[in-house]
């Protein structure tokens, strides 16, 4: 077989892994060779790819990023034919399936191919851990970790200068960073997208604890954390990518000014950003990511195609892009749960 590997969307921890066993996985059956596509879709649309082979590939796996590039391009944006466009690139390199890389964007793409008759099998990447099919994502320990150090550096801070510290964290639709790393960091509250907020009890929440004898507060929200409407306030995000999704932003800083009008506590926001998909990615991602890579290029020979590859327990499992595409993963409430115990 020929092979195509691309990575869509944002970048992440052990993508570099993935590509490396895939290409391992089909040099050790011989016979099968693999092409890399430059910046996700848009390599496909434009042509612009390489040769992956055994030197290219050599010593990536501890890097982060990814070597192959990445966008968040949508080769169906504006009306576009993007299937007939990527049939021209795969017919052109003669290429028998492609393996995309991605989350539910990339994915999305990968499924609309698929059912148009196109060889696909996808492997799920996000940190935000919230592709169904799959039990986790890697990239997911790697930004956990990220997180919970910069906790840990935070509550020395808070405690010398008896400060509330607001640490926003990355997570779109749901919370899975925010309550690990909280938890882990030994946060005294945590906002997540999954359970609407009132500010003011935040608020009443923080002065309880400080009225006991704590001094400092930490308070971990995730970027897509809603408040109920009307309790707060928050920077109304304009641009939107490819796919349509707004730039989300803005709820740390509005937690910030607010809960220090509210208790009269000195609060300070740290906005972690895209630090939490940058470096290189713990032992965890990795292993998992090769998984992944291995289970991709076992599903693409054995001719499973429309497959997402996953985890559940400690099983490689594959899953029907549709199946893993019709909802995002949610939070699980018992983990929420466990996480309130220690609040305060």
């Amino acid at each position: 077989m020929r092979v195509g590997l691309l990575t869509g969307g944002g970048d992440c921890p052990g993508l570099n892994a993935v590509i490396r066993a895939v290409v391992r996985r089909g040099l050790a059956d011989q016979g099968h060779s693999f092409v890399g596509f430059r910046h996700g879709w848009a390599g496909v649309l434009e042509d612009n790819a390489f040769e992956l082979t055994l030197s290219s590939t050599a010593g990536i796996l501890p890097r982060g990023g990814t070597i192959l590039g990445t966008s968040r391009t949508n080769p169906y944006a504006d009306g576009r034919d993007g299937t007939a466009a990527i049939r021209e690139t795969l017919s052109a390199r003669e290429i028998d399936a492609l393996i995309p890389i991605g989350g539910e964007d990339t994915l999305g793409v990968a499924q609309r191919l698929h059912e148009e008759g196109v060889a696909v099998v996808g492997v799920p990447k996000t940190i935000d851990n919230d592709v169904g099919g799959t039990d986790v994502t890697f990239g997911f320990q790697t930004a956990v970790q990220i997180v919970t150090d910069a906790i840990d550096r935070l509550h020395t801070t808070a405690e010398s200068h008896n400060r509330v510290m607001v640490v926003e964290v990355m997570g779109r639709h749901t919370g899975w960073i925010a309550t690990h790393a909280g938890i882990a960091g030994g946060a005294d509250a945590i906002l997540v997208p999954e359970r609407p907020f009132d500010v003011e009890e935040v608020a009443a929440h923080l002065r309880a604890r400080h009225a006991r004898g704590p001094s400092f507060s930490i308070v971990v929200v995730a970027e897509g954390a809603t408040p109920r409407e009307g309790t707060l306030h928050t920077r109304e995000g304009t641009a939107t990518d490819a796919f349509g999704h707004a730039r989300l932003g803005g709820i740390g800083v509005a937690l910030e000014s607010e809960l220090e009008r509210l208790t009269g506590y000195e609060s300070r926001v740290t906005i972690l950003g895209h630090v939490q998909r940058g470096g290189t990615p713990v032992a965890f991602d990795r292993v998992l990511a090769t998984r992944f890579g291995v289970a991709a290029m076992d599903a693409a020979v054995g001719g499973r195609f429309g497959a997402m590859v996953g985890v559940r327990g400690t099983q490689i499992v594959e899953t029907p892009l549709a199946e893993a595409l019709r909802e995002p993963k949610l939070l699980d409430p018992e983990l929420f749960r466990t996480a309130e115990l220690f609040f305060g």
